[in-house]
Order: C-alpha cells, then sequence, then structure tokens
C-alpha cells in the first residue's frame, strides 16, 4: 500500500508541476493578458493539491527507503533537498508574487523576470522528479525481478 500511495503521490506531484509550468508558458505565447492572468491566479490553488502530494511521496518514499542511502535511493534522496528547496524559496513565493501582480495587471519587467525565474525553477523540479520517477521504475522492476526470481528458486 505504501508503495502505491508513493508512486501515486509522485507521479501527481510531477504532473502538477508539469501542468502549472505548461499552463504558464503556453499562457504567456499564445494567450491574452487575460488568460495568463487566469493562469497566474489559478496556480496558487493548486499548491492545495502540489503540497500535500509531495510530502506524501517524500514521506512514504523516506519510509521505503529503510535507512538506505546507497545507489539509486540515494540518488532519490540527495535530490530531494534541491526539490523541496527550490518548492519552498523560489517556486511557492514567485507564484504568490505574479499571482499578485497578474491580479493587479502589473505586467513590468519584474513581472516578467521573476516568470522567467520561476520557468527556470519549475524546469529544474521537473527534470529532478522525472529523474526520481526514473529510478523508482528502475528499483520497482528491479524488485519484482527479484522477488520473482526467489520465488522461482522455492
Amino acid at each position: 500500500m505504501i508503495k502505491k500511495l508513493h508512486t501515486i503521490a509522485g507521479a501527481l506531484a510531477l504532473m502538477t508541476i508539469a501542468i502549472f509550468w505548461l499552463s504558464t508558458s503556453l499562457a504567456e505565447l499564445f494567450g491574452s493578458r487575460t488568460t495568463v492572468t487566469m493562469v497566474k491566479t489559478a496556480i496558487p490553488w493548486g499548491f492545495l493539491l502540489l503540497i500535500p502530494a509531495l510530502a506524501a511521496a517524500g514521506g512514504t518514499g523516506f519510509f521505503l527507503a529503510k535507512g538506505r542511502r546507497i545507489g539509486l535511493i540515494g540518488a532519490k534522496l540527495k535530490r530531494m533537498p534541491f526539490i523541496a528547496g527550490n518548492g519552498i524559496l523560489i517556486l511557492i513565493p514567485a507564484a504568490l508574487f505574479l499571482a499578485f501582480k497578474a491580479k493587479a495587471a502589473e505586467f513590468d519587467t519584474i513581472f516578467y523576470g521573476v516568470q522567467t525565474l520561476e520557468l527556470l525553477s519549475g524546469a529544474a523540479n521537473i527534470i529532478l522528479l522525472g529523474l526520481s520517477m526514473r529510478d523508482g521504475l528502475k528499483l520497482s522492476r528491479y524488485g519484482t525481478r527479484r522477488r520473482q526470481m526467489v520465488k522461482n528458486e522455492a
């Protein structure tokens, strides 16, 4: 059950961040200022889904690691402080700031500077979460093969 929760929470977190990133990019490239405002003011509401998903993925990941800190598990654990720090120190404050600026229709140099930082930081988190998902899938396949080998030997 914990493995399923970890998988679902991790996928949900990655998907949510990707949706934020794509929505922002598409709104800026092809949308009006009204569309940008709608996207930027909706993103903070998405934190109600994203933050619990990230917390669940992180918590279940630490539980599943069972104290191991090497190999793929070690790589996943080393990424987590960067993902969390990036989110807490850059992405959340930037999203709140951009929502405030967009709602006030202040699309100035500061808005676009912060938005550029947000998009770069978001892309970094998408990459890091994607790498963690890849490693989790490798671990899952390895565990399945190993259990099957043990079962076949018995």
